[in-house]
């Protein structure tokens, strides 16, 4: 049952392979720029963040109330991030965008499945969910609308660290390629960031395993329950997210690029492997509490085996006692001429280790 270091081995080979489609087009100086790695949308509540690129150049702002001016260019390209906002910057943000009022009420609740929707036929509605680590694995939801000319996220948590090859460049050069590109950059960091929680799950079970076999403790137990519960959790929040993007890349939708939709494939074939991962990790957590189970009625049985042990041996002294009336006076070996007394002792102590060498034998005590 145990994982092996080939396997988180494969792990790793396999995000290194799948960035290596990505590559982002080099600039002059054939170097990337000295970023920071921050994760993405990482802020406090209320934080606003909106990148513009308009004619080759791109500028940001802080305040809601500029989206309208930012979009009056007919080229212009928008991300608007938002971080736990308020009600009422949802509604000026939904009036700038001419949000349906059932998105702008999603947004507001963000206590949504995974899915899919589209409004008018060009504005797109993505809930997807980031997982993050901190002791056990938690998930939080992100909200994304996609239109021809803009991106709107809107988060409680950080979307990740910037690990996707789009966005070595930063969030300007993929916008400058379209929103449509941008969600898909932002979404394949989503994805990646799957990875390095379910290798943390992965060395939690290794770690249980080993106790396991070790001594199964109530602690042990209520971890491995604390497991199956975690992985059950993310199964749900990030298995409906490979029908999002099988719809994505197998239905037209207006908003994204032709060109686009064989990225939009590569995130497919990424959840495809985290639903692979996260159903092996429950698979091991079911056999590692098969094997717990097994350990305890293994010790219970010995426990038993024992107790039988020394059931048997009092069972001999008790049935000497009672055969000879040890417990009456005037019995035959009462008399002290007699020796009576000691030669009852020596027959139930030579009685009691011929049926202790017995039970030794057969492995009862």
């Amino acid at each position: 049952m145990a994982r092996t270091s080939s396997s988180r081995r494969s792990r790793s080979d396999g995000r290194a392979r799948r960035a290596a489609p990505h590559e982002a087009p080099k600039r002059p100086t054939d170097e990337a720029p000295n970023r920071p790695a921050d994760e993405l949308g990482a802020g406090s509540p209320g934080a606003v963040r909106i990148v513009a690129c308009h004619d080759g150049r791109s500028s940001e702002a802080t305040d809601v109330r500029d989206i309208a001016r930012l979009l009056r260019p007919p080229d212009a390209r928008l991300w608007i991030d938002l971080v736990s906002p308020s009600e009422d910057e949802i509604r000026i943000v939904a009036d700038a965008l001419g949000l349906h009022p059932l998105i702008a009420e999603d947004i507001a609740e963000r206590n949504q499945r995974s899915k899919v929707e589209t409004f008018d036929q060009d504005v797109v509605h993505v809930v997807l969910f980031a997982l993050h680590y901190q002791g056990e694995a938690t998930a939080s939801e992100i909200d994304f609308v996609l239109g021809k000319r803009y991106l709107l996220s809107v988060h409680d948590g950080a979307l990740g660290a910037p690990t996707s090859a789009p966005l070595r460049f930063g969030v300007e050069h993929a916008l400058e390629k379209g929103p449509d590109y941008l969600l898909y950059a932002l979404s394949d960091t989503i994805v990646d960031g799957y990875f390095p929680v379910l290798d943390r799950i992965g060395d939690d079970i290794d770690d249980l395993q080993d106790r396991v076999m070790q001594t199964a403790t109530d602690w042990t137990l209520q971890r491995l329950f604390g497991l199956k519960r975690e992985l059950a959790a993310l199964r749900r929040a990030t298995s409906p997210a490979r029908e999002i993007f099988a719809q994505l890349t197998n239905r037209e939708v207006s908003t994204i690029d032709p060109d686009h939709v064989v990225y939009y494939r590569d995130v497919y074939d990424h959840l495809i492997r985290v639903t692979d991962e996260l159903d092996n990790d429950r698979d091991l957590v079911a056999g590692t509490l098969d094997i717990y189970v097994s350990i305890v009625n293994n010790d219970l049985s010995r426990i038993m085996k024992r107790l039988t042990g020394v059931t048997v041996i009092l069972a001999g002294i008790g049935a000497v006692a009672g055969i000879f009336g040890m417990s009456e006076a005037g019995n035959a070996f009462s008399g002290s001429e007699a020796g009576g007394f000691w030669l009852i002792t020596g027959f139930v102590v030579l009685l009691s280790v011929l049926a202790a060498a017995v039970l030794r034998r057969i492995d009862w005590i």
